[in-house]
């Protein structure tokens, strides 16, 4: 059902509309405002409604927004021919206004004369007591900052950036944990099988109660080929394999059987409930360990199935709740976050590898999803703001 507003006099009315820009030709349009247009994928909409008020004599375009990420989008180029207007560079503009409310680059984006300075309406309809609150969570995590300055300063940022506080991570970390203080404990497997040439990561995932606390514990194994190893820019595959941290099978390809090997081990030893698996590289190694009794779960690497897990995996690390023996891959993982604040696991370069994230992320989609408890439950808020890293 539609709703609206109507003047019956001159038969004019007020209406949502599609936000499908190819539903809005034809309109005839006097006065229109434009909701968070940092939010707009295309230009399409904005471009149909600016056509749309060519047959009126007093036509009115708002547009309203913060800031966003999408620095090539229809949001950041208006935001720019605003500035240029304001400044009177542009040779037009007599018939455009604009006003942005924002910090200046020498501000400290830390302070409350920063926060003051770019929320006007600062103890009316913005509420300091809130906005320092977020301000606090960001200054913790990481992965909140930008999207706290896009959000509350009014300053564009990349949408890539910084996941995990590597310091809290680092103060998490045990190597001093052994697998065998597990056997026979419930576990999760998230299994990431990349071509064949390239690293292949597993990550097994315990959880344990301590002192009334719920706590997980993570152990990794990766596996490259020889030839890869010989020829890769990273200098340090050889001295991760002397300290038996990567697994390396002969030839210029991963011997697969030593992965399935691994995989039948670990369901001799513990009580796997579940082994997560992206089917675009493992249909058959998957369908095989079925047929012989391994529990495998099929989870496509999607925006969808990874953003929870990720937000609950930052939170634990925040309180102490997760304990790799590892640190390789984190640093190198960027998260990209979307228009409705899911987050996805990415890499700047080809070169960075972040499988043993992927993989980890894999088996706590598993816990989560398989029946597993995250008990006294972590508070995601902080990530409600986030963006993301990883470095193995």
């Amino acid at each position: 059902m539609d709703y609206s507003i109507v003047q019956l006099a001159s038969n004019s009315k007020f209406v949502a509309k599609s936000a499908q820009g190819s539903t809005l030709d034809g309109l005839n349009t006097h006065f229109a405002c434009i909701d968070e247009l940092h939010a707009h994928k295309t230009r399409e909409v904005y471009d149909v409604v600016e056509t749309s008020i060519g047959k009126r004599l007093q036509p009115l375009l708002f547009a309203i927004t913060t800031a966003g990420f999408n620095l090539s989008g229809i949001c950041y180029e208006l935001r720019n021919y605003v500035i240029e207007v304001l400044s009177g560079k542009s040779a037009g503009g007599d018939d455009q206004f604009g006003i942005i409310y924002s910090i200046d680059k020498e501000d400290e984006w830390t302070s409350d004369s920063a926060l003051i300075k770019a929320n006007p309406n600062w103890g009316v309809s913005v509420h300091p007591e809130t906005i320092k609150s977020l301000r606090d969570k960001a200054l913790t995590v990481a992965s909140a900052v930008n999207n706290f300055k896009t959000k509350h300063l009014d300053v564009w940022c990349n949408a890539d950036a910084a996941w995990m506080d590597l310091t809290k991570w680092n103060e998490c970390a045990d190597p001093s944990l052994e697998e065998s203080d597990f056997y026979g404990r419930e576990s999760w497997l998230g299994l990431d099988l990349a071509s064949k040439i390239d690293l292949t990561a597993a990550v097994r995932l315990f959880p344990k109660t301590i002192n009334g606390v719920q706590h997980f514990f993570v152990f990794p194994q990766v596996w490259l080929p020889r030839d890869t190893v010989n020829s890769a820019k990273n200098a340090s595959y050889c001295g991760w394999e002397y300290e038996a941290r990567l697994k390396v099978t002969e030839g210029s390809v991963v011997d697969f059987e030593e992965v399935k090997e691994y995989v039948r081990r670990s369901c001799s030893d513990f009580v796997v409930k579940e082994i997560a698996y992206d089917p675009w590289q493992a249909t058959q190694l998957a369908s095989e360990l079925t047929d012989q009794g391994c529990p495998m779960v099929e989870v496509r690497n999607s925006v969808q199935n990874f953003s929870e897990p990720m937000k609950t995996i930052e939170a634990l690390v925040m309180s102490g709740r997760l304990h790799p023996i590892f640190n390789w891959c984190v640093s190198n993982v960027v998260c990209h976050r979307d228009a409705k604040d899911n987050i996805y696991p990415n890499k700047l370069r080809n070169e960075n590898k972040i499988d043993l994230v992927v993989a980890l992320i894999m088996a706590f989609y598993s816990f989560l999803i398989g029946g597993g408890k995250i008990e006294k439950p972590v508070d995601l808020t902080p990530m409600l703001d986030s963006p993301l890293i990883f470095n193995w």
